[in-house]
C-alpha cells in the first residue's frame, strides 16, 4: 500500500481493491496493518475524511516480512475514541508546530497539513517529565521531530511582541498553554464540513 499510498494520503476501498486487484480480502489486509500499528483513520478518527475514505497515517510492523507477521501485537495501539480525546484536548493543532488539520505550511510546502498522535516527553511544571499522548501533524511525524533546538526558540522569542511574550510567561507560569476562544473555535472548525462553515462564515458577517 506504502508504494501506492504516501503518508497523509486518502483513499477508497473501491481504489484499494483497484490497486491491488491480487491481493483477496484486502479489507481483512488493511485490518492486520492496524493490528501492527499501522495507523490508517476512518471519519471516525478523522472528521475531515468522507464515509468512504480512508487515510494513512503512518507506518507500522513490516508484516511481509518473515516473523514480522506473527510478532505480538503491541499495547500501545490507540481505540478510536482515546484518538478522538486526544484531538480534542489539544484542539486539533499539532503540538510541535501549531498547524491546524487541513491547513497548509508557510515555506509553501504543497498539500496541507494531517493530524496524527504521538507519544512524547513533556515537561511539567514541577520539572518532572511524564509520556504524554500529542497530536502532532504529519510532517512532524515523518521527521520525528521529538527534540526542540534551544537556540531556534529563543531566537523566535526575541521576535515575539510585548503582548506575545506576556502570554507566554503566563503559559510558563501556569505550566500550560492557555488556548483562547478564538484559538480553539478555529482549530475544530478545519474538521467542519464546508457546509457548516459557510453557516458560520455568515454568522460572523451579520455581527
Amino acid at each position: 500500500m506504502e508504494t501506492q499510498v504516501g503518508v497523509g494520503g486518502v483513499f477508497t476501498k473501491a481504489e484499494l481493491r483497484q490497486a491491488f486487484p491480487d491481493v483477496a480480502q484486502i479489507d481483512r489486509r488493511v485490518r492486520e496493518l492496524r493490528d501492527h500499528n499501522w495507523q490508517i483513520d476512518t471519519h471516525r478518527e478523522d472528521p475531515a475524511l468522507k464515509q468512504q475514505e480512508q487515510k494513512y497515517v503512518s507506518r507500522g510492523a513490516d508484516i511481509w516480512l518473515p516473523g514480522q507477521a506473527t510478532a505480538s501485537k503491541q499495547k500501545t495501539t490507540l481505540t478510536s475514541t482515546q484518538r478522538a480525546k486526544v484531538w480534542s484536548d489539544d484542539s486539533f493543532l499539532c503540538r510541535t508546530c501549531g498547524i491546524g488539520v487541513g491547513e497548509k505550511y508557510p515555506d509553501g510546502a504543497s498539500g496541507t497539513s494531517q493530524l496524527a498522535i504521538a507519544r512524547r516527553r513533556v515537561l511539567l511544571a514541577d520539572g518532572t517529565t511524564e509520556e504524554q499522548l500529542v497530536t502532532v501533524c504529519g510532517r512532524c511525524v515523518a521527521n520525528n521531530t521529538s527534540e526542540v533546538d534551544l537556540a531556534g526558540v529563543l531566537a523566535e522569542v526575541a521576535l515575539l511582541s510585548p503582548l506575545e511574550k506576556h502570554a507566554l510567561v503566563s503559559w510558563i507560569d501556569a505550566g500550560q498553554r492557555t488556548r483562547g476562544a478564538l484559538e480553539r473555535v478555529w482549530g475544530v472548525l478545519q474538521t467542519l464540513p464546508a457546509a457548516s462553515r459557510s453557516a458560520i462564515e455568515a454568522a460572523l458577517q451579520q455581527d
